[in-house]
């Protein structure tokens, strides 16, 4: 992984995302804790030192939905690494200041229980509620600066969604 740096002098913080799809080709969607009312997302998360993405992804699955490795099925991950820059006004306020945007590795996985088997009360939350959704939809919910992320991923799983 390449830490070079974006427009911001930045670097990007490696990140491994999920998207998680029942069987109806519906993907998992989260509204975010810290951001109630507005913005929903799927899984992802920071790849720990010494991680893989998948090791990354599969463990953010598990902290963010209570959705244990064995209840999923990992079909594809995305050819390239999906990199995004923090708009100028959140430079400085997340992640510590530390980084000027992320590198995805995004992961498709079929969901393979029932709802039930998702637990969004974990240890330390990221989601006040959760709901299936379909791919358009959901990228009409996500942040603004997340949007072409969003479509790119779906775009490299469309065979697997809806």
């Amino acid at each position: 992984m390449s830490e070079a740096p974006g427009p911001s002098g930045l670097p990007y913080r490696p990140c491994a995302g999920i998207v998680l799809i029942n069987r109806d080709g519906l993907v998992f969607a989260g509204q975010r804790i810290d951001n109630p009312g507005t913005a929903w997302q799927m899984p992802q998360g920071g790849i720990d030192k010494g991680e893989t993405p998948r090791q990354a992804a599969l463990r953010e699955l598990v902290e963010e939905t209570g959705v244990a490795a064995d209840l999923v099925e990992v079909l594809a991950e995305t050819r390239d690494w999906v990199i995004y820059d923090l708009p100028p006004e959140l430079l400085g306020k997340v992640w510590k200041g530390k980084y000027g945007g992320q590198k995805q590795k995004w992961f498709a996985m079929r969901f393979l229980a029932e709802d039930g088997a998702v637990r969004i009360d974990t240890e330390h939350p990221e989601f006040t509620r959760w709901q299936w959704m379909r791919a358009e939809d959901l990228i009409a919910s996500i942040v603004p600066f997340k949007r072409a992320v969003y479509a790119q991923v779906f775009d490299d799983f469309r065979d697997l969604l809806a």
